[in-house]
Parts: structure tokens; C-alpha cells; sequence
């Protein structure tokens, strides 16, 4: 599997936006860590509204407990103290529930933040970059050996290539094509695999015999 190309140029790009990318979900990482630390903030008054609720109930309970302990009245004496440690018990469970509903918050807020913007970019990054794998790795077969099989690369630069791209070459490219004339071939093959960023492999000069097709006049 063949992941960058051979050119310099295109594998440069490559390298920059693999690096963009990478980049872009650590800055969206560090973000989503900062606003997750400021929402958090944000419990500090359930906490203390536990904390407070906690100390009363604890207070009232202890209370409750010491007036049971008086002769003849200690049942309703310990009755309303009981009754206030509830309520503050009460209190307490909510705070805890405010600092529940804050670190949901914190943490939903911190995954949007990560998921919706690195998620647009990986639509968009990593299907070119997949497409760019599977054509290059195919290419890179079709060049591998000793014969490279450039009829392949070149039927598909015919078929595929723009028509500026394919009027640029030199007249009666297409009539040495069909013809079968070598050096037309690997002129289409190169233009082929030029748009994948690779390079042919250097034909053997003195076995080749080919000629190259018409120049313009």
C-alpha cells in the first residue's frame, strides 16, 4: 500500500494536509478541554449548596440525637430537629444534583466541540486521501516488474485525463497510441501517473527501440 507519492512536490502536499489535519484535532482537543474546564466552574455553588446542606443536616442530626436524650420532652424536642436535617439533607441532594447536571454539561459541550469540527474536516480529508491510496497503490503494481504493464496507465489517461491536459500533447499522440508505438504509450502513461504524484521507472535505453510520436511543426 503505497501512502505518499513519489513526486516531491505532491508529497509535500500530502504530508502538509495529513499534518493540517492532525493539527486541527489537537487544537479542537485543547478547546474542547478548556471550555469543559470553565463549564465546570460553573459547580462551584451546587457544591457549596451540598457542602452547606451536608454541615446542617450533620448538625441537626447530632441535635436530634442529644435532645431524645432529655427526660420527658426529648421526643419533641428531637422531632423538629429531625425534621430540619431532612430538609437540609434535602438541600444537600440538590447541589449534588446541580454539580451532575454542570459535569453533563461540561462534557457534552467538550464532545461537540470535538466531533463536529474534526468530523467536517475528516468528510472532507479523508476520502481524497483514501481514493489517493487505492489509485496510487493500483498504479504501483501496474509499475512493478520488470515489464510495467504502462497500456493500462495509458488507456486510462486517454480515458480519463482533461482534454487540456491531452491537447497538449504532441499531434498524432492518439493515432501512435492505437498504433502501439512505445513512446506514445509511456507519454500517456506518464501523464497518468503524473496526476497520482508518481514516476515511471526509467525504461531500458538500450532495448526500448522507441520512437517517439509526431512533434508539432
Amino acid at each position: 500500500m503505497r501512502l505518499y507519492a513519489s513526486r516531491p512536490d505532491r508529497r509535500l502536499g500530502q504530508v502538509l494536509a495529513d499534518v493540517g489535519v492532525l493539527a486541527w484535532l489537537v487544537l479542537w482537543v485543547l478547546v474542547a478541554r478548556a471550555v469543559h474546564g470553565a463549564v465546570l466552574v460553573l459547580a462551584e455553588p451546587g457544591r457549596a449548596v451540598e457542602d452547606l446542606g451536608t454541615s446542617v443536616a450533620d448538625s441537626m442530626g447530632s441535635a436530634a440525637s442529644a435532645a431524645e436524650d432529655v427526660p420527658v420532652v426529648g421526643d419533641e424536642l428531637s422531632e423538629p430537629l429531625g425534621s430540619l436535617g431532612d430538609a437540609a439533607g434535602s438541600v444537600s441532594g440538590a447541589g449534588q444534583a446541580a454539580q451532575d447536571a454542570v459535569a453533563t454539561l461540561a462534557t457534552v459541550l467538550a464532545v461537540v466541540l470535538v466531533v463536529l469540527p474534526v468530523g467536517w474536516l475528516l468528510l472532507r480529508w479523508l476520502p481524497w486521501r483514501l481514493r489517493w491510496i487505492r489509485e496510487a497503490s493500483a498504479a504501483s503494481r501496474l509499475l512493478r516488474g520488470d515489464g510495467p504493464d504502462l497500456e493500462l496507465l495509458a488507456a486510462r489517461a486517454v480515458a480519463t485525463a482533461p482534454l487540456p491536459r491531452l491537447a497538449a500533447l504532441p499531434p498524432g499522440t492518439g493515432e501512435a497510441w492505437r498504433a502501439g508505438d512505445p513512446a506514445a504509450v509511456r507519454l500517456l502513461a506518464t501523464l497518468e501517473a503524473g496526476r497520482l504524484g508518481l514516476r515511471l521507472p526509467v525504461p531500458d535505453a538500450a532495448g526500448s527501440g522507441a520512437t517517439a510520436p509526431p512533434s508539432r511543426p
